[in-house]
């Protein structure tokens, strides 16, 4: 055995994954581990939605202060809440997960400029990924419903990715709910004149996969509603 093979080995005992991480056919064991570590923790916590939306929202924002309505909402009715663990709307829909006394998860990102977890993640349901993707799986697997108040482009890939394994039918439908119909307005022009009517890149079925709302109680209802017809399982 060379030295490199051995120091790839002792990277491995140790977990040190930043030596692991320059070695492509060794990453893999990098990236079972987080996906052994999410599946073991998620399975565990009962029904929850997932809430998304901007990291940069300040508490004094209407939508973290509906982000927080909806979360505490969605717990009075026996659901717990999933976020990406930050400060902004994830901040906000764990705490008002916290304060309804529901199941408060937290899938954190590692990311140089950012983020730290919030303070109202339950610890035990606090996981820290590396991999985006890795990461999106555990959201889209474990969560019953999404609800996607306004953010950037890291909750546009959230929202349409899970638009597009519904659609394609890789995975189980489930409620999608855009809240904040002023600020998602544009962009749902925009696809129903270019991409549905003028270039006809997806049919009109397809605009039914989600829907748009602007009151708490309208996201909530509509995931409460959908769960009136349809048993609670993961969606892949």
């Amino acid at each position: 055995m060379n030295t490199s093979e051995d120091k790839l080995i002792k990277a491995f005992e140790n977990k040190d994954w930043n030596v692991i991480k320059t070695h492509d056919s060794w990453q893999i064991f990098k990236i079972m581990s987080e996906f052994v570590q999410g599946f073991e923790k998620l399975s565990k916590i009962g029904p929850c939605v997932s809430i998304f939306g901007s990291a940069r929202t300040k508490p004094d924002n209407k939508y973290y202060k509906l982000a927080e309505e909806i979360a505490y909402k969605l717990t009075q009715l026996g659901y717990g809440v999933i976020t990406g663990g930050g400060p902004g709307i994830m901040e906000a829909g764990n705490k008002g997960a916290k304060l309804g006394g529901g199941n408060s998860v937290g899938v954190n990102i590692v990311l140089e400029f950012e983020q730290h977890p919030n303070p109202y993640i339950d610890m035990d349901k606090l996981i820290h990924f590396d991999y985006f993707f890795v990461r999106k799986v555990m959201f889209m697997k474990y969560a019953q419903g999404f609800i996607v108040l306004p953010g950037g482009f890291g909750t546009f890939d959230e929202l349409f990715e899970s638009i597009t394994l519904i659609q394609t039918k890789k995975i189980a439908p489930f409620p999608i709910v855009l809240v904040g119909k002023s600020y998602w307005q544009g962009l749902m022009e925009w696809v129903k004149k270019s991409v549905l009517n003028e270039e006809h890149n997806i049919s009109q079925n397809d605009l039914d996969l989600f829907a748009v709302v602007e009151t708490s109680e309208e996201a909530v209802n509509h995931i409460h509603d959908f769960y009136q017809k349809y048993v609670h399982k993961p969606n892949f």
